[in-house]
């Protein structure tokens, strides 16, 4: 009954067209107040003690990396990178578009970075070739999602933040823990690389099946030029990565050092942005990291009066009740994951749904390391399908296109995606087998 009084006077606030930031702490202020004997004090006390976690502070240094590289060239000499490597195939300048994703987004951690990024750039140059505005519409909105699954990855990051210190047990009652963001950044590796290859594969038969343009071979001596002006940028995934799996330090600390260096290279190395630019990406970082901070507080007072009511405990208990098997819970979840992508952005989805359903999967048998990258999965694909789909709202943006013709636009590679959602939901493998291979 308490958790039937708590989603519905949640899902009621939000359908007045309240934030949901806002709907979550009105929603458990009300519970507190008419139906629990909590302190109010304990209430103000967990919106503090919500954000204080070390972890947390990767956020607002992954977004201002992720500005910075934006505005300071790196994407550009990207896609003239990736264009030498591969634009001489059908399809071309499609194909270096989803290569030029799957490398931002090895550096920026943000899907809508990584759309306004390559899309701003390459969108122009497809249609100034001949290519439907469509097609490349459907490229980079669907390619731009790689921004959170390919590792460093903001979602992941709150993934780990929203499960991290849960008391879980297995289908033997063995104490399990949470995934962490090291491991989550290693476990999304493979997936990213498998999703960008699918995602790559449509664009070429699309493009082939229609006879889109090609551009000419590029010499070696082009492609070196190319590697050696975007090589400041390919550092950073040596950097952030490497730095992290070598012990140099903590996923917290390499997103610091990520935006250390990219002011670095965006102002001091490239010189495509100026001092005077500076004060401008900081206030926009600092602006989108309030948001998402101020989400992530409500977020843990929610989780806070659904723990007090031993609600995911009772979840946890009916689902495995219902005798559903992990291959019966994982689709449903999936499907609950993708209504809630109709509705909700993805940092309020994982923060209100991985405390509660992640448990549950424990208790069932399935991997906290698998389930996440599965959760994170589900938020590429809502971010790509309307109506909230953030990378929509993005790519509209830059392409003057409304969202209904981007919708149609996307189908194709949509539907690849959600074929690659069935493949790391019900093959755990791909997920854990780089985290097993380096002993994690």
């Amino acid at each position: 009954m308490s958790a039937l009084i708590i989603f519905g006077l949640f899902v009621l606030l939000m359908g007045t067209g309240m934030p949901i930031s806002i709907a979550l702490g009105l929603t458990v202020l009300t519970f507190v107040f008419t139906l629990t004997s909590i302190p109010v004090d304990i209430v103000a006390q967990k919106l503090f003690t919500g954000i204080e976690k070390f972890e947390i502070m990767a956020i607002p240094f992954f977004i201002l990396a992720g500005n910075f590289l934006t505005h300071g060239g790196v994407a550009r000499r990207l896609i003239n990178f990736a264009t030498s490597l591969i634009g001489h195939w059908h399809g071309g300048l499609g194909l270096a578009g989803v290569l030029a994703c799957a490398l931002f987004a090895a550096v920026s951690g943000s899907s809508p970075a990584t759309v306004v990024a390559i899309g701003s750039i390459i969108l122009p140059a497809m249609q100034a070739q001949g290519f439907p505005p469509r097609f490349g519409a459907g490229v980079v909105t669907t390619s731009g999602a790689l921004g959170i699954l390919i590792p460093p990855s903001i979602v992941m990051v709150m993934y780990a933040v929203a499960t991290t210190g849960m008391q879980m047990t297995g289908p033997s009652g063995e104490r399990v823990t949470s995934a962490s963001i090291g491991q989550l950044f290693i476990a999304g590796v493979v997936p990213g690389l498998m999703l960008a290859f699918i995602l790559g594969l449509t664009t070429w038969y699309r493009a082939w099946k229609n006879g889109y343009p090609r551009l000419p071979r590029a010499s070696l001596a082009e492609r070196w030029t190319a590697f050696r002006d975007s090589v400041w940028g390919l550092l950073l995934i040596v950097i952030v990565m490497g730095g992290i799996y070598a012990g140099m330090f903590t996923p917290t600390e390499a997103a610091a050092v990520a935006a250390v260096y990219a002011f670095i290279i965006a102002v001091f190395v490239y010189k495509d942005m100026s001092l005077k630019d500076v004060p401008r990406v900081l206030l926009s970082s600092a602006s989108m990291s309030a948001m998402l901070l101020y989400i992530i507080s409500n977020a843990a007072l929610f989780s806070f009066l659904m723990t007090n009511e031993n609600i995911p405990q009772a979840m946890t208990q009916w689902m495995v009740d219902l005798g559903l098997g992990p291959i019966g819970f994982l689709l449903v979840v999936n499907l609950l994951l993708l209504m809630a992508g109709n509705v909700m952005e993805p940092s309020s989805i994982v923060l209100i749904m991985a405390p509660i359903l992640t448990p549950v999967a424990v208790r069932l048998g399935i991997d906290p390391l698998h389930f996440g990258i599965m959760i994170v999965v589900n938020m590429e694909v809502g971010m790509c399908h309307p109506p909230v789909g953030l990378n929509l709202y993005v790519a509209s943006g830059i392409t003057k296109m409304g969202i209904s013709e981007l919708t149609v636009a996307v189908m194709p590679w949509l539907l690849a995606m959600l074929v690659f959602l069935a493949i790391v939901t019900y093959i755990p493998a791909v997920s854990l087998f780089l985290p097993r291979l380096m002993g994690m």
